[in-house]
């Protein structure tokens, strides 16, 4: 893609070399510096621990985002949640990849399979007998492999079986299926990831890692080696990474961190968003300013969602964002410090679904756009 063709407003928020104050907005920009030293933190962290980290890739749906994980922060792969996802990164060139979800529905399972035709390793999460069946036809079709990981419940109460005799059972099944591959267990315990304290994430992983200890001694009891024994977000990495049992991680918001997951607090009382910089923005424009104590930007629920709480304005004091609609984000400015025009920088309540209402990431490095990515997987949700 050549992104001069493109025009500024029109197919594109930004090009390099323009200075912040003249992108586009409302828009996603990365601090670069912020995002490669996430990045870096995070591999260096992992290679101490002895643990693969396989990145994420539904936080930011983006082939040039995962694929500088891969060459800053040494990640093996990518996981994502949709088969279209998954599409999206391997056509990038990203050739190691998990859909860390059940992938039930034929012509789903078909187009997973074909993935395989390209050359990369596709592994896939299964909970259920029928789906092992399913699975294997389709590898077969094919003449490739299609690799699996038992999915085990331990306490997200969402998809995955539950106890050892369960995980073993679809273990044999998978290894028995001509076309599949049994490659480990998936234990993601995602209920917990948000819990404000260190101690009570700590607790609930506590209980995790027992389960899934006894299901991998289980396996080996029949024969079975999990090469992967996978799980572990932003909020409790190091528990899993030291567990001794976990050998991937799963952790995607760290790279560009979030207003919830900034709240989070680490084992040293230190909240993420110190441990983690803030790597990702909404940029808006101040476009209102009729009441003097209270202005309007362009960044409303179509630029920046709001499941996981109302964005924080970054980096100005006295000013916060309190109302959202469609198209505008209303700010209390007590000070009238804001006037027309200005931008300002937010913080998005929860980086995943904020990611998913663009088209593009602006990559800024000194005041100036370095970068232009797209966000190849934006709304791949099929």
């Amino acid at each position: 893609m050549n992104l001069n063709d493109l025009e500024v407003g029109y197919d594109i928020p930004a090009l390099p070399g323009m200075t912040e104050d003249q992108v586009q907005t409302p828009c996603l920009v990365l601090d670069l510096d912020a995002l490669e030293r996430n990045i870096r933190k995070m591999g260096e962290a992992a290679q101490a621990m002895g643990v693969r980290h396989r990145v994420h890739g539904k936080m930011h749906k983006s082939v040039d985002v995962a694929l500088l994980q891969m060459r800053l922060g040494g990640a093996c792969g990518v996981c994502c949640q949709k088969v279209s996802e998954a599409e999206a990164f391997v056509r990038g060139g990203v050739m190691d990849v998990l859909v860390s979800n059940q992938v039930t529905d034929p012509a789903k399972i078909d187009r997973l399979a074909r993935l395989c035709l390209r050359g990369a390793r596709v592994i896939v999460c299964v909970d259920d007998l029928q789906n092992v069946a399913d699975l294997a036809a389709a590898a077969q079709r094919h003449g490739v492999v299609l690799e699996c990981l038992v999915e085990m419940d331990v306490g997200a109460g969402r998809c995955g079986v539950r106890g050892s005799l369960a995980v073993v059972e679809l273990a044999q099944a998978i290894a028995a299926a001509k076309g599949l591959r049994f490659s480990g267990v998936q234990a993601y315990q995602g209920a917990m990831q948000h819990l404000t304290l260190f101690a009570d994430r700590k607790a609930a992983i506590e209980l995790a890692v027992d389960q899934v200890r006894q299901a991998v001694a289980a396996l080996r009891e029949v024969r079975l080696d999990c090469e992967i024994v996978a799980g572990a977000g932003t909020g409790s990495w190091p528990l899993e990474a030291g567990s001794g049992v976990y050998n991937e991680l799963q952790c995607g918001s760290y790279a560009f961190m979030d207003a919830d997951y900034g709240r989070v607090l680490d084992q040293d009382g230190r909240r993420l968003d110190q441990v983690w910089k803030n790597a990702l923005f909404v940029l808006t424009s101040v476009m209102s300013h009729v009441r003097a104590d209270w202005a309007v930007c362009d960044a409303g629920l179509k630029a920046v969602a709001v499941d996981s709480g109302l964005p924080v304005v970054f980096g100005v004091a006295g000013v916060e964002y309190l109302k959202c609609s469609d198209e505008h984000g209303e700010i209390s400015d007590p000070a009238g410090a804001l006037q027309i025009n200005d931008k300002l920088r937010l913080v998005p309540g929860h980086c995943d679904p904020t990611c998913n209402l663009h088209d593009w990431y602006v990559g800024i490095r000194g005041g100036r756009v370095e970068a232009i990515w797209p966000i190849s997987a934006r709304g791949k949700g099929y």
